[in-house]
């Protein structure tokens, strides 16, 4: 018998190419996994392709519940953002597809996994860290690095499929480069490749629309949290997955979520890319929200610097990794009183406040007011700031005595 080799096959033109492109150079039986993380109507027609293709077997694994439960959940937790821009769409899923690939792998008896991600991008090595701390014995190729893989263009690739009689749905006219799942879709390629091009957003957005073609009134959202987990939105409980769907619907309805970033890849290139998040912008805004009544201060600002730390752990493809275990329990830990409902209006690209209450709210009407209240003296501040002050006064006395000898 053939050893066997896993391929994550997405059903483009690339992990196209790649099943007789295995068979050929390696003389491995392909078994094609496509992992479904919400990618809606582009799984359509993939067992024939595959197979076409020469592939032995195909699964579609869906674990979109899973995604949103186990990677999505934890990232919102946290309020991971890379430089302050990117929801790590990409980033989150991308462990959660290697998982599953080493799952099958095994399953199969596979001896190797293969991927299709170029040697310029992150996917490489969010791939290949997440197949080396699940299963260090598995042999990775990368074809896109490997010497045998000897096409550079999608004519190529076409030229390639079609001499080995794979007649397939694809021309050589270029497309922007995406990425979808049920989180996001980013966009790169064509005039986003020039920092200096405006986005084209009538020929790119797929999920929703710009905030000037946005209606002109606004939709009032209430948001339901049990201890930093969504679970019901405008009042009717849902699944995580139902919530960030229903979410983007009306997100990108209301021009919510849209990006334009030039981000700084693990490899060491800037690469400029616009990405679309409606339902993911939502919830993180509505998250922070409720956090800000809940949290102390001291919490709230290590919590964000932790924030910050599990975004850059995401974002290199550290998943499994005790860093990562490490930081993403600390994060839970603030998150056992983050239980409320947010409520706001979305409104041309806006999420507005409209409302925050929760049962563990920190903020006391009787300290906060203008009106004294019972539980601040405003005589108490005077000895805080002679002592908050000391060392600022003592060094202007110091720099007064140093200017006069």
């Amino acid at each position: 018998m053939k050893e066997k080799v896993v391929l994550a096959y997405s059903g483009g033109l690339d992990t196209t190419a790649i099943i007789p492109w295995l068979k050929e150079n390696y003389d491995y039986d392909v078994i094609c996994v496509c992992v479904d993380c919400g990618q809606g109507s582009e799984l359509d027609g993939l067992e024939e392709r595959a197979k076409l293709s020469g592939a032995e077997k195909l699964y579609i694994e869906d674990i979109t519940d899973e995604f949103c439960d186990e990677y999505i959940v934890p990232c919102v937790q946290a309020h991971a953002v890379y430089e302050n821009k990117y929801l790590l769409g990409t980033s989150m899923a991308r462990p959660a597809i290697a998982k599953r690939l080493v799952e099958i792998a095994r399953k199969e008896g596979a001896s190797a996994i293969c991927h299709g991600a170029t040697g310029k991008g992150n996917d490489q090595i969010r791939f290949e860290l997440g197949i080396k701390a699940l299963a260090p014995d598995l042999k990775i190729i990368a074809a896109w690095r490997s010497d045998k893989w000897t096409m550079n263009s999608r004519e190529e690739e076409i030229e390639y499929c079609k001499a080995h009689g794979i007649d397939l749905p694809f021309d050589a006219s270029h497309s922007y480069s995406r990425d979808r799942n049920l989180w996001h879709i980013s966009h790169e390629g064509l005039e986003l490749e020039d920092p200096a091009n405006e986005p084209n957003f009538d020929h790119l957005l797929v999920l929703g629309t710009t905030p000037e073609k946005a209606p002109e009134e606004g939709e009032y959202v209430t948001l339901s949290f049990e201890k930093g987990v969504p679970t019901a939105i405008n009042g009717e409980k849902k699944k995580v997955s139902e919530i960030i769907k229903k979410l983007n619907e009306l997100g990108g309805k209301h021009g919510i979520g849209i990006i334009d970033i030039v981000e700084n890849r693990v490899v060491g290139m800037k690469s400029r890319g616009v990405y679309e998040t409606p339902g993911g912008t939502i919830l993180y805004e509505a998250h922070q929200q409720l956090e800000e009544l809940i949290l102390d201060r001291d919490t709230y600002r290590t919590k964000a610097e932790m924030g910050n730390l599990f975004a850059q752990i995401v974002y290199e493809g550290k998943w499994f990794s005790p860093l990562r275990e490490a930081t993403q329990a600390f994060i839970e830990s603030t998150q056992q009183y983050v239980t409320g409902e947010v409520k706001f209006k979305l409104y041309k690209g806006n999420i507005i406040k409209a409302g925050t209450t929760s049962p563990y709210s920190l903020y006391n009407e009787s300290i906060a007011s203008f009106t004294t209240g019972d539980l601040y003296d405003h005589h108490d501040a005077e000895g805080f700031i002679n002592l908050f002050g000391l060392s600022t006064k003592v060094r202007a006395m110091k720099m007064q005595q140093v200017a006069k000898d």
